[in-house]
């Protein structure tokens, strides 16, 4: 149950979902506009993902030191995007913590999301990887608080995705793994593999789950997520079989239920990787991204709107 609510700056919504356990919630999830975590025994803390911009991550700064009398000890990426990891280097004091994909691929995209949205007012960011790395998992204590970090792979988002589950609260921080209210996208992992990691999350039998973006809600966010990526899976198989092209077929489909949803045009470039996986290409097989976003604009009729 949800203890105590609260608005953080800039109007993100601290909500303590466990004791010493937070979820840091920026509205209304859209692009960059990830969540977080706060956990804290009242003395020390640690951090689950940053924010995308130098503002915004100091912003998350001021909402953990107002939980704890000190910085964060250790930060953990769940994977390798810059609106969970751009805001690392604000946090000096910390650990940073990953997957060792998260740290290759944190220094191979460097500030790559920012040239997506060059408007974005994004700071002086430091790309800061992360400095301990993981192969599988690992157990981060914050006081009374056991958080195991588990490597989900080898394609689901991305090819670097971690979850923070609290087996002792029933909190489940999944990164991106799972949306709520928000389309998902799989581009860069797997439409098959997301699904995968879907039943993993949900034979933890968590009661809490904080999306990477967002409100905070229960193991119904796991349904919703699978619901659609099936949705892609069926149109993509379809879509190849008859020979339309990806953008063909999402200007053909009717959204439905997820016309609702933000971002949707997302469907675009999942359709991509639904017929890359059709057509037989590994999980997580590398797309053209900066090409797949040209495209997702030509669908969406404007580019893709980041509110960072």
């Amino acid at each position: 149950m949800h203890a105590t609510t609260a608005m953080g700056p800039a109007g993100a919504v601290v909500t303590e979902v466990a004791e010493g356990v937070h979820a840091y919630v920026q509205p209304e999830g859209g692009w960059c506009l990830n969540n977080a975590g706060i956990l804290t025994d009242g003395g020390h803390s640690a951090l689950v993902d940053t924010a995308a911009t130098e503002s915004r991550a100091r912003q998350l700064r001021r909402a953990a030191l107002s939980l704890a009398p000190r910085p964060p000890r250790a930060v953990v990426n769940t994977h390798f995007h810059g609106d969970h990891t751009y805001g690392n280097f604000v946090f000096p004091e910390a650990l940073t913590i990953g997957h060792e994909r998260t740290r290759a691929m944190v220094q191979a995209a460097g500030l790559h999301m920012a040239g997506l949205w060059p408007d974005v007012c994004w700071g002086d960011i430091e790309i800061t990887p992360p400095e301990l790395t993981f192969r599988d998992r690992t157990t981060l204590h914050v006081g009374a608080i056991r958080a195991e970090l588990v490597h989900i792979g080898p394609a689901a988002h991305t090819t670097d995705d971690t979850i923070v589950w609290l087996p002792d609260q029933g909190v489940l921080f999944t990164g991106d793994l799972v949306m709520n209210g928000v389309t998902p996208f799989c581009v860069m992992g797997s439409v098959a593999g997301s699904l995968r990691a879907l039943d993993q999350l949900r034979a933890l039998g968590a009661t809490t789950v904080v999306p990477g973006h967002g409100p905070v809600g229960g193991p119904e966010l796991l349904d919703a997520n699978e619901a659609y990526l099936r949705w892609v899976q069926r149109l993509a198989k379809e879509g190849a079989a008859a020979g339309a092209t990806p953008l063909e077929l999402a200007r053909a489909t009717d959204l439905g239920p997820y016309a609702d949803l933000l971002d949707t045009e997302r469907l675009l470039p999942n359709l991509h990787r639904g017929y890359a996986e059709e057509q037989g290409l590994p999980e997580g097989s590398p797309l053209d991204v900066g090409a797949l976003f040209r495209e997702m604009a030509v669908y969406h009729g404007r580019p893709s709107q980041c509110l960072a």
